[in-house]
């Protein structure tokens, strides 16, 4: 069986960082409550600082709009983010500031519970039909950055817009997979359950 849920902007959740230096825009999480296994969220960086510390917590941040983001993550290299889509993993317990490089940003970011999950981040123009095919204790995240997307055979799912994401869990492999149908850009996560 798979399940596929319409997640709209009211149903997201905007939280003020803890540092002041910009707001978060939740759209996902499992499990809802306490410490999440995974988490996909929206930030819009305002100003210059330091990222929130998650131990045990695996990260990828993707820029999706604005000047570009520099990023100091412990003391590794600094690593700039000048182009749309571009992404970068680091672990959540390291010191990471940020540098805004031309104005405020808005970036995709996907947190993994280390040893639970697995996750690969991916942006996909849609031009015609994104297939998504059926694997065991996988879910997919789709969010809708520009244009729109329908669900084949999916009555009970209308058409999805930008800023909108569908939550697509598959329960087990094989069988037909699931088709989206549209035109834009979409940001894609696949969430692979270890643990």
């Amino acid at each position: 069986m798979t399940t596929v849920r319409l997640l709209r902007a009211h149903d997201y959740r905007r939280m003020a960082w803890k540092n002041g230096g910009g707001i978060t825009t939740e759209i996902a999480r499992s499990p809802g409550d306490g410490d999440f296994d995974w988490r996909i969220s929206i930030a819009e960086i305002a100003e210059d600082g330091d990222f929130s510390i998650f131990p045990g917590v695996d990260r990828e941040l993707m820029l999706l709009d604005g000047g570009g983001v520099e990023l100091l993550v412990g003391s590794d290299a600094a690593v700039a983010l000048t182009q749309r889509y571009q992404k970068h993993v680091f672990p959540g317990e390291a010191p990471v500031s940020c540098h805004l490089l031309d104005g405020p940003t808005r970036d995709f970011n996907v947190m993994i519970r280390r040893g639970r999950v697995t996750a690969e981040l991916l942006a996909r123009p849609l031009v015609g039909a994104q297939l998504l095919f059926p694997a065991a204790a996988t879910s997919w995240i789709v969010h809708v950055a520009q244009g729109h997307v329908a669900v084949n055979n999916r009555d009970d799912i209308p058409r999805v817009e930008a800023g909108e994401t569908l939550l697509i869990d598959f329960a087990q492999s094989g069988g037909a997979p699931l088709v989206l149908n549209g035109g834009g850009e979409l940001v894609l996560v696949k969430l692979t359950h270890t643990g």
